[in-house]
């Protein structure tokens, strides 16, 4: 977020491991109220009541809110008492499932932090497919072609890399090609099953957008030819060409999240 763009709502998300599972309530939920500037502060690994302290005086002295995910009772019970006492609003994500799982089952829980980060089998295979992801962005190694589950191409603002890095964490190593008409693509996207590619295609007009609010983040003049209507139609055309010569599957990425397109080439890729 912007320095000079006040956040209409602050939600500090405390955690005694990482505080991802919290994150992700807190953007889903906040995703409800698009547009919306939400600034999410992560307090993560507390492990003492002295610390949870200062994290609500910051929240109340914020007008913020309090999502945590606290598993080590004496650290819930204690977020909860101090939230009370500052008057801050504290919302406990995990503490009535997991007693409810405790009376149900009739067993207590580990009450073990970062159980869902163990360092398995698991972890380390999506580490890897993070590190190949990043290895093998915008075909800066074609070679990466050869050795990936899933390779996607398309124009440049299909969202190519954010979707290699969302499929790394489904454990999927991925590579991405950029395709441009000055530049003939790498030989491997031929000698690759064409059910391994994704073609990655978006409207013209949405594409004009993006493309134009980049320059403008880049501080450039959006009148540059890398956001003109036909020079846009000009790559589409193209990469319509050499997907069909691949033969691949071509999604449209127009006004579709991260999640829901990857959520397609998992169907598309676990079908065969």
């Amino acid at each position: 977020m912007a320095a000079d763009v006040k956040p209409e709502v602050i939600i500090y998300v405390v955690s005694d491991s990482a505080g991802d599972t919290g994150e992700l309530v807190v953007r889903a939920a906040v995703a409800q109220f698009h547009p919306i500037n939400a600034d999410i502060r992560r307090a993560a690994f507390i492990h003492d009541e002295g610390t949870l302290e200062r994290v609500v005086i910051q929240a109340k002295e914020n007008n913020a809110i309090i999502l945590y995910t606290l598993v080590i009772p004496h650290l819930r019970d204690g977020l909860h008492r101090i939230a009370e006492q500052h008057g801050v609003t504290a919302i406990d994500l995990l503490g009535q499932l997991v007693s409810s799982l405790e009376n149900r089952t009739s067993r207590k829980s580990r009450q073990e932090p970062g159980l869902n980060h163990v360092l398995d089998e698991d972890y380390f295979r999506k580490v890897e497919a993070v590190e190949f992801a990043v290895k093998y962005d915008d075909m800066r190694d074609t070679t990466g072609i050869l050795k990936a589950d899933i390779v996607l191409v398309g124009v440049s603002r299909t969202s190519k890399t954010p979707l290699s890095m969302y499929l790394a964490h489904k454990k999927f190593k991925v590579a991405n090609v950029p395709l441009m008409p000055e530049l003939e693509p790498p030989k491997e996207l031929f000698s690759i099953p064409m059910e391994k590619v994704i073609g990655l295609t978006i409207d013209v007009h949405y594409l004009n957008i993006i493309r134009k609010e980049r320059l403008k983040a880049l501080g450039l003049p959006n009148s540059a030819a890398y956001a003109t209507t036909a020079r846009i139609e000009r790559e589409l055309a193209y990469a319509a060409e050499v997907m069909k010569r691949i033969g691949c599957v071509v999604i449209d990425v127009s006004h579709r999240a991260v999640e829901e397109t990857a959520s397609l080439i998992l169907e598309c890729i676990q079908s065969k």
